[in-house]
């Protein structure tokens, strides 16, 4: 087998390159068709066929059983745009608390939920949202504390937090 590796592959090789579109599949067919040949060497008689005709009929068996199965198989379709379309876990997660958060809020009076959104959601400071809301920096703070624990309270109703 080693004699018929040395003496054969380099010209196996170059036949299969004109018949498929990479390297590492051109090698896997020469692996393939001397690999046959292993098997059925017991097969071959010397006299009525020469080694490397034979080698290059295996190859082709190789090659065509190759693009029979591709044939065979659905062709892989990739839309980048129905693909971004499609929601992901993550997506989905975020909808949800984004739902949760809405619905809390809503419970808040409207005093709280300002205080809530300038510092929170749009990540003012208390000196920030006092000036904004013009409301003293200490009623800031309050309404912060009373906001959040009615938004504890909420959520433990919903049935998000424990």
């Amino acid at each position: 087998m080693t004699a018929l590796y040395t003496e054969h592959h380099d010209v196996l090789l170059s036949f299969v390159r004109r018949y498929v579109h990479s390297p590492e599949q051109a090698e896997d067919v020469v692996q393939e068709t001397l690999l046959r040949a292993w098997r059925s060497i017991n097969k071959i008689e010397p006299r009525q066929v020469t080694i490397r005709s034979y080698l290059f009929t295996i190859a082709r068996n190789v090659l065509t059983d190759g693009w029979r199965a591709e044939q065979r198989r659905p062709e892989l379709l990739c839309d980048n745009e129905a693909l971004a379309a499609v929601p992901s876990a993550d997506d989905v997660e975020a909808a949800l608390e984004g739902h949760v958060i809405t619905a809390a809020l809503e419970r808040l009076s409207s005093e709280h939920r300002d205080v809530i959104q300038a510092l929170y959601f749009e990540g003012l400071t208390v000196a920030e949202s006092a000036s904004r809301l013009t409301i003293p920096e200490g009623t800031v703070k309050s309404r912060a504390y009373y906001a959040v624990r009615n938004l504890r309270a909420a959520f433990e109703e919903m049935g998000v937090l424990r």
